[in-house]
């Protein structure tokens, strides 16, 4: 079973972040594309059989004009935290057809939340789920702002990522080779072009784990509106959601976090550097 993250672009003309997480949470790919047709070889390897593919962009579009019934329940629970959704209608010819509907059609994905099937195609949003899962009293700011908010913003976001690691479920972001360069190319940049680059990966690993997080506790996910009107899938607020509070325990700080990882990326370094000497004898 493979969880896909897209942070869908409204159009074949800017890029596409992707990502892939397989069912024990280890982080396979991370990057973007561009047309529809790229985006469905990047995922090939992990759409192939069972997969849950969760799409940061509206992918049932029914309604005429203004908000879908989702987004206006969605809203009056988010909206506080600065995590509202934008209205998705068919008066716009962004959603008519929707993008991310034409893609989950062609790879053969049932777009129903409440069905059975082991090939789905889910909408989801990324900021929303950051507020629940890190316990935010507002999104973080790394789409708009000066660089120097942005860049710090986007890496505090990747640092709370790689916090998931010691949560249920677990997702092993560290490990991934090209999120570590991914982390060192934001912590590099020196403008707002290569952030605009560089985020749409990143959200993509969250739409992702909001995938992975439904199939391990749909008891702790919430789906708003309905198949026939659209949806919105994401990780559910606590009771009395006057501020969100993690819904973790036992959490440790992100400088333990840190430090596990790097003693364990050490150790695997160390066991790897024991079998290249035996392989050389």
């Amino acid at each position: 079973m493979y969880f896909v993250g897209l942070d869908l672009a409204w159009g074949e003309k800017k890029q596409t972040g992707v990502a892939a997480i397989d069912a024990g949470g280890r982080l396979l790919h991370v990057g973007i594309a561009q047309d529809d047709a790229s985006i469905i070889d990047a995922i090939a390897p992990f759409t192939g059989e069972d997969c849950l593919v969760a799409i940061d962009a509206p992918l049932i579009v029914n309604t005429p004009t203004g908000y879908r019934p989702a987004e206006t329940a969605f809203n009056r629970d988010f909206q506080k935290f600065d995590a509202g959704a934008y209205p998705a209608n068919t008066t716009n010819p962004l959603f008519n057809p929707p993008r991310a509907a034409a893609l989950a059609t062609a790879l053969g994905l049932d777009m129903d939340p409440g069905s059975n099937s082991n090939r789905r195609a889910i909408e989801v949003y990324p900021h929303p789920a950051t507020v629940v899962l890190f316990g935010l009293e507002k999104t973080l700011k790394y789409k708009k702002g000066s660089f120097d908010e942005r860049q710090r913003e986007l890496l505090k976001l990747m640092t709370l990522i790689e916090g998931l690691d010691n949560e249920t479920p677990r997702l092993r972001a560290n490990r991934s080779v090209a999120w570590v360069e991914l982390r060192r190319r934001v912590e590099g940049a020196t403008k707002a072009s290569q952030l605009d680059r560089d985020e749409d990966p990143v959200d993509a690993v969250i739409a992702a784990y909001v995938a992975l997080y439904w199939y391990h506790r749909p008891e702790d996910v919430t789906i708003y509106g309905d198949y026939e009107t659209g949806y919105i899938v994401t990780p559910t607020l606590p009771a009395g959601n006057d501020a969100a509070v993690p819904q973790r325990r036992g959490s440790r700080s992100s400088l333990e976090n840190r430090l596990i990882r790097a003693m364990e990326l050490l150790n695997d370094a160390q066991r790897e550097l024991v079998a290249i000497r035996e392989a050389l004898r």
